[in-house]
């Protein structure tokens, strides 16, 4: 998949390997993701989830078809400082035939639990 001149891009979200059924990402706190008192934005982090999510959920979909977020549910429990990385990880808790539902947890290189991201994918076709 190519990410250039998306928002992928744009915030320096890179995705790592993983196995089906999984993703993960991992994404920059800085200039790009920060509120104005210095740490991650949680509408940064709900970016990372859904594009994750969205990410997670074209390895199901069949030629012709595309995923598209329905509903991104978080909840922000911890901040994240300027300088860190966030790591997404995502694990598809329903597979239907036009919906995939996510739970994406993003943490701290440390382990820290930043956010916790609940994302519904409908899955439609490509226009």
């Amino acid at each position: 998949m190519n990410y250039e001149g998306t928002m992928v891009a744009h915030l320096g979200i890179a995705f790592l390997p993983a196995e089906k059924g999984t993703v993960k990402a991992v994404m920059p706190v800085d200039y790009r993701t920060l509120q104005p008192f210095g740490t991650l934005n949680g509408g940064a982090s709900l970016a990372l989830a859904e594009m994750a999510a969205g990410h997670g959920s074209m390895m199901f979909c069949q030629s012709g078809e595309r995923p598209c977020g329905m509903q991104v549910s978080a909840n922000h429990v911890a901040a994240a400082a300027n300088g860190e990385n966030v790591y997404a990880h995502g694990t598809l808790v329903h597979r239907g035939r036009r919906t995939h539902v996510w739970n994406v947890d993003i943490t701290t290189a440390d382990g820290k639990l930043v956010s916790t991201v609940r994302v519904t994918n409908l899955i439609v076709p490509i226009l």
